[in-house]
């Protein structure tokens, strides 16, 4: 008698066993109560940019593209690579949906510039970089007479100390460059 009240006392004990686990198990699954939840990161897309030159066609290594994401008109920041001997580079961590403004800079070559929509998962481009070319400006004056400093202003009802009605170039203090006198 006595074994088989003790028996059934195990059976008993094994039951409470197996149901106090069995509650325990399911708390781990339970994210409402515990730490921090892991959020997976956004999808982020291939990007391969092939930079060539513009006369011949041929890579141009060791080329700096910088990738600037955008968030409304704030720059978050700038992740930069080079190109490789076949002027090829690859970037994966630029996520879908983003905005970012691709920037290339390369030695004796003008400076690259272009704000790229990332909603592919795969982007290929081909960027080709031209010469320098010479420099443009408000202040260079040109042969023919009608460049910047040439101000031809009609005489509005007001008078000049001078007489004449004709103005010497522009007021002092502006920046309009003054015209040369030979």
């Amino acid at each position: 008698m006595l074994r088989r009240a003790f028996s059934r006392l195990l059976i008993a004990l094994a039951a409470i066993g197996l149901f106090v686990s069995s509650g325990a198990l399911r708390a781990q699954d339970d994210d409402s109560r515990h730490g921090r939840k892991y959020k997976a990161p956004p999808l982020s897309a291939h990007i391969e940019v092939t930079v060539l030159r513009d006369s011949s066609g041929k890579p141009v290594h060791d080329a700096h593209v910088i990738f600037h994401p955008i968030e409304g008109d704030k720059d978050k920041g700038a992740l930069e690579v080079k190109t490789n001997e076949d002027g090829k580079t690859v970037i994966d961590v630029i996520p879908i949906g983003d905005t970012v403004r691709m920037q290339i800079i390369a030695d004796g070559f003008q400076t690259y510039g272009q704000d790229y929509k990332v909603d592919k998962p795969e982007i290929s481009m081909e960027v080709r970089l031209k010469r320098p070319t010479g420099q443009y400006s408000i202040y260079k004056n040109s042969s023919n007479g009608s460049g910047t400093g040439n101000n031809s202003n009609s005489s509005s009802g007001s008078s000049d100390k001078s007489g004449g009605g004709k103005s010497s170039g522009p007021p002092p203090g502006s920046n309009q460059p003054q015209p040369k006198s030979n």
